[in-house]
């Protein structure tokens, strides 16, 4: 495969996974925001996720320094200005897989298409009409559409491998930003640490990522901090982990250096990265700072991006 044919299939899916990441992020911000602030200093909600998705300065640089929630949607969701938007992504998303329309199934390429019609027809309608459940239902749709579509109709080749790699990629990168919402919205003081206002906050977190049952079926009992971090870090069982998502990468870069019959320093670090969480603990995570932790991974991740881009994405193969 041409490694710009490779490109444009892996940004394609990473593009569609950043967009379900915004629609979540949005509603960690949304539920958090509906706890009434009795106690004080914890109304930071809307800042907490442009703080953990990057784009705060983009932000500030066309709203201001306060984080309205209205303002905060329609950077996150709408804005063409803001590359990381849902509909920047969709965009993005859709012109990748256009050029590359020919290695793609009509079931991909419609659902790709549709995605971004629509998305289109969106911006049309009044902000008064959406919700910001409505904007995480519409995501969650196209991206499950677009998700299935992949899975059953595309051939088990090399093009398949790297949009993979690009959705398990974003997606370790989607769960450490969700995950570290929870860092940027401040208790009130250190004596609410596993009160009810801090274990309602970790539960938003589930519930923006549709974990909530899951989550149940593997713990029961009493949401908590430790439980969630496990869930969402190390345990193979939750299809969008930490541990899940970097197993994931390394399976299909794996499957490539079968193909080409070569590994490549890419295939090196995604066994790293999998290592060190196959190593980690809960105690190690919470001893050394979950932001830390997370800031570290996310770093991680970025490294194991360059490799894939050096390794097979620019043309000159490593």
């Amino acid at each position: 495969m041409l490694s710009r044919t490779a490109n444009n299939l892996y940004w394609m899916a990473r593009f569609m996974e950043r967009a379900e990441t915004n629609a979540r992020l949005l509603e960690v911000a949304s539920r958090n925001a509906l706890l009434p602030d009795v106690h004080g200093g914890n109304r930071n909600e809307w800042d907490s996720v442009l703080q953990a998705s990057g784009t705060r300065d983009a932000y500030r640089a066309k709203f201001g320094d306060e984080a309205v929630a209205r303002n905060v949607e329609t950077h996150m969701f709408f804005d063409r200005d803001n590359p990381s938007s849902v509909a920047s992504c969709l965009h993005a998303a859709r012109e990748n897989a256009r050029i590359v329309r020919t290695a793609l199934t009509t079931q991909v390429w419609e659902a790709v298409n549709e995605a971004n019609a629509e998305m289109t027809q969106l911006t049309r309608l009044e902000r008064s009409r959406i919700s910001t459940s409505d904007m995480k239902d519409f995501a969650l749709k196209h991206m499950a559409h677009v998700r299935g579509a992949l899975v059953s109709t595309q051939l088990r080749n090399d093009g398949f491998d790297f949009m993979n790699m690009g959705y398990y990629l974003e997606r370790a990168d989607s769960t450490a930003r969700i995950l570290d919402v929870k860092y940027y919205v401040l208790l009130p003081n250190v004596s609410m640490v596993g009160s009810g206002l801090d274990n309602y906050q970790w539960r938003t977190v589930l519930h923006a990522m549709n974990a909530q049952r899951a989550f149940a079926w593997v713990y029961g009992g009493e949401v908590t901090a430790r439980k969630i971090v496990d869930f969402l870090v190390l345990n193979r069982q939750a299809p969008r982990s930490l541990i899940s998502s970097a197993e994931g990468v390394l399976e299909h870069l794996e499957r490539l250096a079968r193909l080409y019959g070569r590994g490549t320093t890419a295939t090196s670090r995604g066994r790293m990265l999998v290592a060190q969480l196959n190593e980690i603990t809960v105690e190690d995570i919470l001893e050394e700072g979950l932001h830390e932790f997370l800031q570290r991974v996310l770093g991680e991740v970025l490294n194991l991006g360059a490799e894939i881009n050096a390794s097979y994405l620019n043309g000159e193969a490593r």
